[in-house]
């Protein structure tokens, strides 16, 4: 049994087209110029890449509805100015509370 096991591998593995195949393998996946490993880390690059296509079309979409507000009505622009840059009107005081940080 053990004799003719190895007898029968000795000719699959000492085929000339089974070797043939076994060397083009080994050169597709490690050598060639477009091997599997390189392109298996494109494809994941190029997920990478879509998925922050998508998240910029997101962003771009939102601040496009911001500009837009900020645009038609005086009454945001107003709410924008005093929330983002601490600007107030001439006759008014401005107070900024700030938190300790409790990881200190």
């Amino acid at each position: 049994m053990n004799k003719k096991f190895w007898h029968i591998l000795w000719k699959v593995v000492g085929n000339k087209y089974f070797l043939g195949l076994v060397v083009f393998a080994v050169w597709i996946i490690f050598f060639d110029q477009n091997n599997l490993i390189d392109r298996n880390e494109t494809r994941k690059r190029l997920y990478q890449l879509k998925q922050d296509t998508m998240f910029y079309r997101d962003k771009i979409r939102e601040e496009k509805e911001k500009i837009n507000q900020l645009q038609t009505s005086p009454a945001n622009l107003e709410k924008f100015a005093r929330e983002q840059y601490m600007m107030k009107a001439p006759d008014e005081d401005l107070f900024v509370i700030l938190k300790k940080d409790k990881a200190k």
